[in-house]
């Protein structure tokens, strides 16, 4: 579901934005083709509505290759482990390109052994997971998608800060899916009630948080973005057992699996940004057409979005809402709010890249 967006916002086309995105990772030594991922990914991920992870993170992703802490051209390397295993080395590069790879390898994997998990290691913030899953199930597989963070989320029954937003994300094939028809349904969530970067994006725009998701530094709950100390794990006071378990869960994946750092070890995303983060991911691709449900599963899948929707208040499907953002956004522009207006220009004048706002 779209996050509030500021009430000064300036809409903005998604081909423009993706071609100033462009533009600058070039500029900043980044090649053609990865460059566009990266644009891509990002606005794609504004048109969802999901603006803590979309194109406003690009000026963060371009400071930290001007500090040296992401390599705009890395060495990634595929390591093969075993007929439905790989590890990606991901030299510290961009991590949506990394994990991007990573899922492509696994789906490589998946069309021979039926079932792929592809670990990454030594990357960096890799954005949606969801963008991940869904390449998957648009190709006619089940995809799944995981990554932890430095340390945001206070374990549940403490306040300081201890493990990542640690998100996760499932998405199935859904009707014609496969063949470019209907959108796949995707799961794509915090194991925190919002991410940290809403928080982030709330202090660049001088707005308050949701009640009840954020502590200060003493445990109190606020809605002051400026004094957000951790966030709260999913499930809030009383169940965030849950959230917590997720999270924990996410970061054994994520990190010792593939030899990462994990939870305190790990650099803070918007700090020490000559730091390399060293971040990890875990893929998981599965061919339906290996079980028994397989040949009708995508075609299922749809009629449940239809039997759901014929319920009482039309429930849907997830990933659903997005889709409807993207609509809206398609044909209205992606909201550009003041405090990244100005980093967008300040971006566009040290690459000397033509702004896309007007």
């Amino acid at each position: 579901m779209a996050q509030p967006v500021h009430p000064d916002s300036q809409p903005c086309p998604a081909p423009a934005l993706t071609a100033w995105g462009r533009a600058c990772l070039m500029k900043a030594g980044v090649p053609e083709a990865d460059a566009h991922c990266v644009a891509e990914s990002l606005v794609q991920t504004s048109l969802w509505g999901i603006d803590s992870h979309g194109i406003a993170r690009l000026p963060h992703y371009l400071s930290r290759i001007r500090h040296g802490s992401i390599k705009p051209a890395p060495n990634i390397t595929v390591t093969t482990t075993g007929t439905a295993t790989a590890q990606v080395a991901g030299d510290q590069g961009l991590g949506i390109v990394v994990a991007m790879r990573a899922m492509h390898e696994a789906m490589a994997l998946a069309r021979t052994s039926g079932v792929a998990a592809v670990g990454v290691a030594d990357s960096s913030h890799c954005g949606a997971v969801g963008l991940y899953s869904r390449v998957a199930a648009r190709a006619g597989l089940i995809g799944m998608a995981f990554t932890h963070a430095d340390r945001i989320a206070a374990p549940h029954g403490g306040h300081v800060p201890f493990l990542g937003t640690n998100p996760i994300s499932v998405a199935f094939p859904r009707g014609d899916a496969g063949n470019g028809g209907t959108e796949p349904v995707c799961l794509d969530m915090a194991t925190t009630s919002i991410p940290w970067n809403r928080v982030m994006n709330a202090r660049r725009e001088g707005i308050g948080l949701p009640p009840d998701v954020a502590v200060d530094a003493q445990g109190a709950p606020t809605q002051s973005a400026p004094d957000a100390a951790a966030l709260r794990p999913l499930g809030g006071l009383d169940y965030g057992h849950k959230g917590y378990g997720l999270a924990l869960v996410v970061e054994l994946l994520c990190g010792p699996l593939h030899g990462n750092l994990w939870g305190p070890q790990i650099g803070p995303m918007y700090a020490e940004l000559t730091r390399p983060r060293h971040i990890g991911a875990f893929m998981i691709a599965l061919d339906p057409m290996r079980f028994a449900g397989g040949p009708a599963f995508a075609g299922i899948v749809e009629q449940m979005a239809r039997a759901l929707a014929a319920e009482p208040g039309a429930p849907m499907m997830p990933g659903d809402p997005e889709l409807a953002v993207q609509r809206e956004r398609l044909a209205h522009g992606i909201p550009v709010e003041p405090g990244l207006r100005l980093e967008i220009i300040a971006c566009s004048e040290q690459l000397q890249v033509p702004p896309p706002l007007v």
